[in-house]
């Protein structure tokens, strides 16, 4: 599988909100981890909370944002395995029409490297 051409990955603005709720609710519920209806489905929606405890990051490719991630530290609200010195990535998404790509791939790779 060859990785896409170029993936950005930049923190998040407010007006990438809307995308990140669409690509991680059909992520999720095209992989079959909830049923639309699960409580977790309303935290994973809520990226207004999770921007303001942890870090969300989007991944574009050709300018349409195509990924969402988050980042978050020890000690903040959204950690659960981070220790002291250690970055914890959660909720990554890939939008479905771009699942395969190697987006995820990308992403992962990027995330790694900021850690370091």
């Amino acid at each position: 599988m060859a990785l896409p051409a170029t993936v950005a990955l930049r923190r998040a603005a407010p007006a990438d909100f809307p995308e990140v709720r669409r690509i991680t609710r059909e992520a999720y519920l095209r992989a079959g981890h909830f049923p639309a209806d699960h409580p977790y489905m309303s935290v994973l929606e809520d990226v207004e909370q999770r921007a303001e405890h942890a870090q969300v990051w989007v991944a574009e490719t050709a300018g349409n944002v195509v990924a969402a991630v988050t980042l978050t530290f020890t000690g903040q609200p959204y950690n659960e395995i981070a220790q002291d010195g250690e970055l914890e990535f959660r909720m990554l998404a890939v939008d479905p029409a771009h699942q395969g790509e190697g987006v995820g791939r990308a992403v992962v790779r990027q995330v790694v490297e900021h850690a370091r």
